[in-house]
């Protein structure tokens, strides 16, 4: 990425620089984690790498190819095909089970229910929580709610995961599981980017590379 800057309600009164000229090459896979304090940037930045939201200005390349100029339609189709995403809140849907939260991120591709079904499966079991598949995600724990959404930010089979403050709400022994789980989507070549001030997670053997922010900028 070159000069990504992030500016909110541009032009106003209120005007609000998130972020601030960020020049950084992140190597593909790999686990790379952004630490700083609250307001430095980190969730804007992640939500620029995945095709979320659009910088104010710079650019953003992925594997030579530019996202940023990309109309809605193409970036949209990036997202999915590229990015998974682990939301701090998990962002799962009350009222519906656990299998049917895993499989929503692929209907819009097309696949036959069938497949992304056995695929789900598949992922909820890895995750060892395929047990409870047909519960409803609201009876579960922030444990086992932070599997599902593991498991449905895998279903399309991304090459980069993107988590966003993942162990807000785990304590010490699910923020090791959860540790044990990325080590092993690392080992299938994926890219793994992830934002957190939790020392278990970017002081951890596993991560390869951490980036400091602070006022919207890296901090060497």
């Amino acid at each position: 990425m070159a000069k990504i800057t992030k500016t909110f309600n541009a032009g106003k009164t209120k005007a609000f620089t998130a972020l601030r000229d960020i020049d950084l090459q992140i190597d593909m896979n790999r686990i790379t984690v952004f630490v700083g304090p609250s307001g430095s940037g980190k969730t804007t930045l992640l939500s620029i790498i995945g095709c979320m939201s659009r910088p104010t200005s710079g650019r953003i390349f992925l594997n030579g190819r530019e996202t940023t100029s990309l109309t809605q339609r193409f970036a949209t189709e990036v997202r999915r095909n590229t990015f998974g995403f682990i939301f701090q809140s998990y962002n799962l849907i009350r009222g519906i089970t656990v299998l049917e939260n895993t499989m929503i991120p692929a209907y819009p591709g097309g696949s036959k229910h069938g497949i992304v079904k056995r695929k789900a499966m598949d992922l909820l079991d890895r995750l060892k929580i395929g047990s409870k598949a047909h519960q409803k995600v609201e009876s579960l724990s922030g444990g086992e709610q932070q599997r599902v959404a593991i498991a449905r930010a895998l279903i399309n089979g991304p090459s980069v995961v993107i988590a966003d403050e993942p162990t807000a709400h785990l304590d010490t022994d699910l923020v090791m599981a959860l540790l044990d789980i990325i080590a092993e989507i690392k080992e299938e070549g994926k890219t793994i980017l992830i934002a957190s001030h939790d020392p278990l997670i970017f002081q951890s053997s596993i991560v390869d590379r951490v980036v400091n922010l602070r006022d919207g900028a890296v901090v060497e």
